[in-house]
């Protein structure tokens, strides 16, 4: 949980606001990051703040633990 902290804190406050992820911070092919942004961006402000961030995380954990699950 510290290193998912500090991976969202890290690279949310490099621009903007502190505490949420814009598209200038995430990315390096802007338009692959919009549409992700877009699709992560519930409340629509245009930002992904860590409670959008932690859902990206867990639906991303419960895929993986779907596909290694399946291989046992």
């Amino acid at each position: 949980m510290a290193t998912l902290i500090q991976t969202f804190d890290k690279y949310a406050s490099s621009e903007g606001k502190r505490n949420t992820l814009n598209k200038a911070e995430a990315a390096k092919n802007p338009d692959d990051v919009d549409k992700m942004l877009k699709g992560l961006d519930c409340n629509g402000d245009a930002e992904v703040d860590f409670k959008e961030f932690v859902l990206l995380i867990a639906t991303m954990t419960c895929g993986a633990h779907n596909r290694f699950c399946t291989q046992w």
